[in-house]
């Protein structure tokens, strides 16, 4: 068990070096389109192997809730998020899956999009889209996770006993959600979880707290210091303390100059937390 919080001056970056931070240098091949059975809904997703020969240790990544419309999230479209992703995990030898939930991305026909629910329930006040947001985190989005790791564990030249869930936002949610369901996750890896939610649904808090008690993987938290709201990771990073359970916090410094970059961490913040969440995989997953 090792708690890490690391906290240094603001970094500000220009939106040129912003740019230069999420795309790296070379790309793979083109993914797999990959379909995915979750209850009656045929969801699809992006699906990359690295070269040679499996079975490789994989990644099963659970996107944020989504931006203004279907096929956006975190500041751009759902094919290029995936594509600034995957060469980072190929790089270190692991294959990635990037899920497209319902209502989202190559799944957009497969039920409504999530912010368009959330913003119909707003309108009948802020207690019933906090009731509808629960519903879906650890309702039908949750399911959803869940079909992605029983594709991913039956993928050919996947290796089923290594595999770890990485999450962004309310992805990051749905990760911390999952462990209590498939002992066999190997790792899971948050980031920004809760930092548009926690505060406000103390339902949310308790399951939370419930499944990371039950979550055998051991956990790594990532936010940057100017994300909306920093205290979901040191209030559960406190608990899994109290329970002895292994796992990890890091608070980066603020990037770039609004809490809309600080929340997109995962995205621009790249070079930053490569060496930290491969250390952790490496030592949980792949070896």
């Amino acid at each position: 068990m090792k708690t890490i919080i690391v906290l240094a001056l603001a970094l500000q970056l220009s939106p040129l070096a912003l740019a230069q931070t999420v795309s790296p240098s070379a790309f793979p091949a083109a993914p797999q389109i990959a379909d995915v059975r979750s209850g009656e809904l045929r969801l699809k997703g992006y699906f990359w192997k690295p070269a040679g020969s499996g079975p490789f240790p994989a990644i099963l990544f659970n996107h944020g809730s989504g931006a203004d419309d279907p096929q956006h999230t975190a500041g751009r479209t759902m094919a290029e998020a995936a594509s600034d992703l995957a060469p980072v995990f190929l790089k270190h030898g692991y294959a990635f899956f990037y899920l497209c939930r319902r209502g989202q991305g190559l799944s957009a026909d497969q039920g409504p999009f999530t912010q368009d629910l959330l913003k119909q329930a707003e309108a009948k006040g802020a207690n019933a889209r906090k009731r509808l947001h629960y519903q879906l985190i650890t309702g039908s989005q949750l399911d959803d996770g869940l079909a992605g790791l029983t594709f991913l564990k039956a993928a050919p030249d996947v290796d089923p006993k290594r595999i770890a869930i990485i999450g962004h936002s309310f992805g990051g949610m749905i990760t911390l959600l999952s462990g209590d369901h498939d002992s066999t996750i190997r790792a899971e890896v948050a980031f920004a979880a809760g930092a548009n939610s926690w505060h406000a649904s103390q339902e949310l808090r308790d399951r939370t707290w419930a499944a990371v008690g039950k979550t055998a993987a051991p956990i790594m938290l990532l936010y940057a210091a100017n994300d909306f709201d920093t205290t979901p990771g040191k209030d559960i990073s406190a608990e899994l303390d109290r329970l002895h359970k292994s796992h990890l916090l890091k608070i980066y410094p603020a990037i770039g100059k609004t809490s809309d970059d600080g929340h997109n961490l995962l995205y621009l913040g790249i070079p930053e937390w490569e060496p930290d969440v491969f250390q952790f995989l490496d030592d949980n997953v792949k070896h």
